[in-house]
């Protein structure tokens, strides 16, 4: 295996990436850590914006506290997990940062980066949780034309104390 994408955010289910990650067979010899900025927070509303609406709302969110305080946190999150990585031996981890519907993204990013497999946690929302906020790695799961992997974890509390009070635009 040559590239393998995985998704992380705040959650400890991406936590559990790492374990599943470290339970391959043989490592790939690139990985690609993606973090993906939900640009208005937990809202349903990104989820119904078309490509032009996403990009007039990325446009005008460039150089705002925000979008600023959403980069220092994609920051820290991605530094986290890829010192996890370089711990376990891989020399070739490279991060990316994008914007938009966290699904779509990695999807995109998945063929954009010709990846042989995907690798992403699962919180484990269920019921109105669930029906509200959607699932990830269930629309991943969907979408992707690679194998995904969905490491779950049953614990809600985020890794490292990554997850702060939410940011308000």
């Amino acid at each position: 295996m040559k590239k393998v994408l995985v998704a992380v955010d705040d959650t400890k289910a991406s936590e559990s990436v790492v374990s599943v990650f470290d339970n391959l067979v043989r490592p790939p010899e690139e990985v690609i850590l993606l973090h993906v900025e939900r640009l208005e927070g937990r809202s349903l509303m990104i989820d119904m914006l078309g490509e032009a609406e996403l990009s007039t709302l990325k446009e005008s969110l460039q150089g705002t506290e925000y979008k600023e305080e959403l980069d220092r946190k994609a920051e820290r999150i991605l530094n986290h997990y890829k010192k996890k990585f370089e711990h376990g031996g891989l020399i070739c981890v490279k991060t990316m940062v994008r914007e938009g519907i966290p699904s779509e993204e990695i999807a995109r990013v998945a063929e954009e980066e010709n990846v042989e497999l995907v690798i992403v946690g699962c919180s484990g929302k269920q019921g109105l949780n669930r029906l509200i906020t959607g699932c990830v790695s269930k629309d991943v799961e969907r979408s992707s034309r690679v194998p995904v992997i969905v490491a779950k974890s049953n614990e809600e509390e985020a890794p490292c104390g990554l997850r702060e009070a939410a940011i308000i635009p």
